[in-house]
């Protein structure tokens, strides 16, 4: 199969047009969920992004904003939305990628779901994760999910599924999760707009621990203005849907790896040279200048990721669990009695970044060092086959989660191998999401990108050009 140009993409509305034609009467949401149906029968059989879409229960829930004498003052007011699945949702189970965990209805939503219905959202449905959201490809029991751009490759992890929703035109948004770069990995793989916020922006709530504090929640959209919306109603803070661009900004640019002998593919180091020459056009102060990314700061956030796998493995059958999590989690059982857990290390680490991100407003990273990895049960194959491939393609997201800085993904172009989007990081000191908010808008101006992946996506990647 060939490729499709980015006019080729699938047509669908956005977050913003869908709330504003239900709260003026010109659409219903019952129609805006039934179109969001239609994508999903007609698009999610080979992506796999859905566990459960709850097809009856949504068109109840749409038909219900309908009734709604006050729908006009609803942000979200009809817009299908797209929960990963290890965020409550009541009336469904939640199974975390996993025949481990219980597959009895929660009982409650959890408070970013519950202020997405109070906000006339629809949850049409729960995506596809990794077991317990360990890795960076989206595999399990359930599903292989696949990347809408490109068949045979991941749309990253773990929020694989919310992303090849949205990435696929089948729902405008998506909630993610990101404990060690799970919004902005899938958002890079599939062209989005992803936002992990920074600490205690969004309600968190996250398995046992929230991974030590490294876990958040935040949106997946095609545009800027559909993330800042999703992400004030989340934050609950009406404020931040109002993207305003910023003054001028020093900007610091770098391609060094936080991981010592990974190195970036041309093609990603080139969005990053893309967005820079963008952001000198639009005015800014732009610099070449890399943080210092400490070993200990990668020790914090290693032994979070092994002692939160455990604490969530902890209330589960081990026997039920994949070869590999039965490994992430015995590594945290032992590193969770180790001095290495302390919170020293991780305070070093934001003492440093919150210094250059002093002498700098926002720093811009490649999002991936490589384009996805392939599409395919990783599970059945070893721990460290995983890790070595989750570590070469992503890289640059952990730091800002051990950190608790916020930072989101913003696509950058096309890679010309692979097929699929390329994506830069932006990060920023906490409290910064609406700055972050307004640089990517004016980014999106700069280099506006194909709001969902083609309609005839590549199978394998092109032959490379001699």
């Amino acid at each position: 199969m060939t490729s499709s140009s980015p006019d080729s993409s699938s047509v669908s509305p956005t977050a913003r047009s869908i709330a504003a034609a239900v709260a003026a009467g010109d659409e219903t949401a019952v129609a805006a969920v039934a179109d969001a149906l239609d994508r999903i029968r007609s698009l999610d059989d080979p992506i796999e992004a859905f566990r459960v879409v709850r097809a009856d229960a949504a068109l109840a829930e749409a038909a219900a904003i309908d009734a709604q004498s006050d729908r006009a003052n609803l942000p979200l007011a009809g817009v299908p939305v797209a929960i990963k699945d290890n965020v409550a949702v009541a009336g469904e189970s939640m199974r975390v990628g996993s025949t481990a965990t219980s597959d009895a209805p929660q009982a409650v939503d959890h408070p970013v779901v519950a202020r997405i219905r109070a906000a006339g959202g629809v949850v049409i449905g729960l995506t596809n994760v990794p077991e317990l959201c360990v890795f960076g490809a989206t595999d399990s029991v359930y599903s292989v999910t696949r990347n809408p751009w490109n068949w045979s490759v991941t749309p990253g992890g773990s929020s694989g599924g919310s992303a090849a929703a949205v990435a696929a035109g089948m729902v405008p948004i998506a909630l993610g999760n990101d404990g060690m770069g799970s919004i902005r990995i899938p958002a890079a793989c599939t062209g989005l707009v992803g936002l992990k916020p920074g600490l205690g922006v969004v309600p968190a709530q996250l398995g046992a621990t929230d991974w030590y504090g490294m876990s958040e929640n935040g949106p997946l959209a095609t545009t800027v203005s559909d993330a800042a919306l999703l992400l004030s109603v989340l934050a609950d803070e009406p404020a931040l849907a109002d993207v305003r661009t910023p003054g001028r900004l020093r900007i610091a640019v770098s391609w060094r790896s936080p991981v010592a002998g990974v190195t970036v593919d041309t093609g990603w180091a080139a969005g990053v040279e893309r967005a820079a020459s963008s952001l000198q056009l639009i005015g800014h102060d732009v610099r070449r200048a890399s943080p210092v990314y400490p070993t200990s700061a990668a020790i914090a956030g290693l032994v979070r990721w092994f002692a939160g796998t455990a604490d969530d493995a902890d209330a589960l059958d081990d026997s039920s669990l994949e070869r590999r999590v039965r490994r992430h989690a015995a590594i945290g059982r032992f590193v969770r009695r180790t001095p290495l857990m302390s919170e020293r290390l991780r305070e070093a680490w934001i003492e440093k970044a919150g210094e250059f991100l002093t002498e700098y407003d926002v720093l811009v990273t490649p999002a991936l060092a490589r384009s996805p990895i392939e599409a395919r049960r990783w599970g059945a194959g070893g721990w460290a086959t995983t890790m070595a491939a989750n570590v070469r393609y992503a890289p640059f997201a952990a730091p800002w989660n051990i950190a608790g800085f916020p930072a989101m993904s913003l696509p950058a172009g096309i890679h010309p191998v692979s097929g699929t989007p390329i994506a830069v990081q932006l990060v920023a000191r906490p409290g910064g999401e609406s700055l972050l908010l307004g640089l990517a808008t004016q980014l999106e101006a700069q280099m506006p990108w194909p709001r969902t992946a083609p309609t005839r996506p590549l199978l394998t990647p092109p032959a490379r050009r001699p």
